[in-house]
């Protein structure tokens, strides 16, 4: 939006010179220089030789104004593989988030705002490139990154599987514990989902029913073939990268 708003300026400025926001423009240009002839010329064509090179010098300062405001409106926003490497660059000595302080989870929850801002599958819960297993890369959950834990009591690594065509999700540990839980989803919007937890199972193995207050929220907020960035209704950020497309949820 600014880039239009400097060319609309240049515009104006080109043609309405006269217009108080023009004049305050011209305002800060250097000031028209005048020739002067000599007194046996007519006065009538000194003037006019006169007011021609103000006129040239005038036009001269406008298209100075009109290159000084090109810069702004060609200047395009960064893309989205630019802001990817970005973010995965601010992320990767964190551990997942555990190792974030509070001003790096503002910086990375910036660039990700950055990145949501070029999300261009605006409907996620409608796309194949949901669909598979993805490994948490960074959140800002405590609960999940264990940080309560000791450090070799914490899981290695984290994953979530997501199969939008049967509506079902998976969140998965590591070692040392493989602990695991499935759920339903049920679409709220294109890209938001309230998640029932129904099932755990401790150590991998061992079936546990999920109590019914196991529920939340999730909004996918940005996601291509490879990175996915997601939003819980307690204010947490999840962002993940795909491994593996062809993944299924049990049912």
């Amino acid at each position: 939006m600014a880039s239009s708003a400097s060319l609309t300026l240049s515009v104006q400025t080109s043609i309405q010179p006269s217009s108080s926001s023009s004049n305050h423009v011209f305002q800060s240009l250097p000031p028209t220089s005048t020739l002067h002839f000599p007194s046996s010329c007519n006065n009538n064509l000194n003037n006019k030789r006169s007011l021609s090179v103000t006129t040239t010098t005038f036009s001269e300062q406008k298209w100075r104004t009109r290159v000084s405001f090109f810069p702004s409106f060609m200047k395009s926003g960064k893309d989205s593989k630019t802001i990817k490497e970005e973010l995965l660059e601010a992320i990767a000595p964190l551990d997942r988030g555990a190792e974030a302080t509070p001003e790096d989870q503002e910086r990375i929850d910036k660039i990700a705002r950055e990145l949501e801002k070029v999300n261009s599958v605006k409907e996620p819960l409608k796309s194949d490139l949901l669909n598979g297993k993805w490994e948490l890369i960074y959140t800002t959950s405590a609960s999940i990154l264990q940080t309560q834990r000791p450090k070799l009591l914490r899981s290695r690594a984290n994953f979530q599987a997501i199969n939008a065509d049967i509506l079902r999700a998976q969140n998965m540990e590591s070692w040392p514990f493989f602990n695991q839980v499935t759920a339903d989803l049920t679409p709220l919007n294109s890209r938001k989902v309230a998640v029932q937890f129904d099932q755990f199972k401790i150590l991998g193995l061992i079936p546990v029913k999920a109590p019914g207050r196991a529920r939340g929220e999730l909004e996918i907020t940005y996601l291509d073939e490879e990175l996915r960035v997601s939003r819980g209704d307690k204010g947490n950020l999840f962002i993940l990268r795909m491994i593996d497309p062809s993944y299924r949820v049990p049912v």
